[in-house]
């Protein structure tokens, strides 16, 4: 079977504290495990190893990753499995949420308010930007002789 480890800590949270703590509610959290194990056994009708985390602890070691910018490492030290397994499971919970249709944007079309006032959705984009770094020129930077350099 597999175990729960910081799941059970994080429910007994308060409401108000668990959705500080994972960024959503306990009714949303219910709901995003309720896809995931339908979408689970839907797979293992053929077969398949048994997970070493249960649903719950992977849907949180998902909303961790998006929610508090962790590495793969130190969300793999947390819970015990290799940086490898922690990136294909939170890209495999994100994968299931993002086919139903509760948990994705809708299309760039659908979001397009009708008239000025009503707006729906706000999208920001937060990609990151370059930043700027002094440029390369051979008067800055020593040059070795060629004989020097043996």
């Amino acid at each position: 079977m597999a175990k729960t480890i910081k799941y059970q800590k994080v429910n007994k949270l308060s409401s108000e504290d668990f959705k500080r703590v994972t960024g959503v509610s306990k009714e949303t959290f219910a709901i995003m495990g309720k896809i995931v194990i339908a979408h689970n056994r839907r797979q293992r009708k053929n077969g398949g190893v048994k997970k070493k985390l249960a649903v719950n602890d992977q849907i949180l070691m998902t909303l961790e990753y998006y929610r508090q910018y962790r590495t793969y490492k130190e969300i793999s030290v947390d819970y015990g499995l290799s940086e490898s397994n922690t990136y294909y499971t939170i890209k495999k919970i994100e994968n299931i949420l993002i086919k139903d249709s509760r948990f994705h944007l809708p299309s760039l079309k659908k979001i397009q308010p009708t008239d000025e006032s009503s707006i729906d959705v706000v999208v920001i984009d937060v990609t990151e930007s370059p930043c700027e770094r002094p440029k390369k020129s051979k008067s800055i930077t020593t040059q070795a002789r060629r004989n020097d350099t043996h």
